[in-house]
């Protein structure tokens, strides 16, 4: 596939933060990135026990109802002092109807008492990029961030588990990088980095 020209891909995910940071990575790229509540998609039944199986499930559902090819993300956190956990549960680790706040609370009441040390964690990315919705062949991509969980909230930027996620490399927390510095290293950083390899590949 050729990304001469420009093309409207739908993200499959009505978060506003993947949006933005999608927008970024691809802004020196011929693509349209649209979110799927600008077309009324509903939201698709996560019901796949991995990353890389509810990314194809979104893909699939936003190339269903609209028509254009999608991009789905499926990305977390995994906590190994928590036996990988939040993971494919990160952004409902509190409950159905949580909030970011609620989520980073109920992480750090999980790891209290524990050293930093103890403390290690990776954010993980899976981005799916499907033609249409029967896509036999959809272009898969992961991409992991090491670091470690911090005792307190630290830096206003980012979402998620951002306040609480320690990059060593930057000594700080990745809610205090700027957009441009994380996405340079972050998980979707780095599977998006392939993901457009794959892209260009394909003529």
């Amino acid at each position: 596939m050729s990304i001469s020209n420009t093309q409207t891909i739908v993200l499959a995910s009505g978060n506003a933060g993947k949006l933005r940071e999608l927008q970024l990575l691809l802004a020196d790229h011929n693509f349209d990135v649209r979110s799927q509540s600008e077309f009324d998609v509903p939201e698709a039944i996560e019901d796949g026990l991995s990353f890389v199986e509810n990314a194809i499930i979104k893909a699939r559902n936003a190339c269903k109802h609209t028509g254009h090819a999608a991009i789905a993300d499926d990305s977390g956190l995994e906590v190994d002092a928590l036996q990988g956990q939040p993971g494919i549960y990160s952004s409902r680790y509190a409950g159905p109807d949580c909030n970011d706040s609620d989520n980073n609370q109920k992480l750090l009441n999980s790891l209290e008492g524990l050293t930093q040390a103890e403390r290690t964690a990776r954010f993980q990315c899976v981005l799916v990029y499907m033609r249409h919705a029967e896509d036999p062949s959809p272009i898969i991509c992961q991409g992991s961030w090491e670091g470690r969980i911090l005792q307190s909230l630290s830096g206003e930027g980012g979402f998620g588990y951002d306040p609480l996620f320690y990059v060593p490399e930057q000594d700080c927390a990745a809610a205090e990088l700027s957009k441009e510095a994380k996405s340079a290293i972050s998980h979707r950083g780095k599977a998006m980095a392939k993901l457009l390899q794959a892209l260009a590949s394909k003529d």
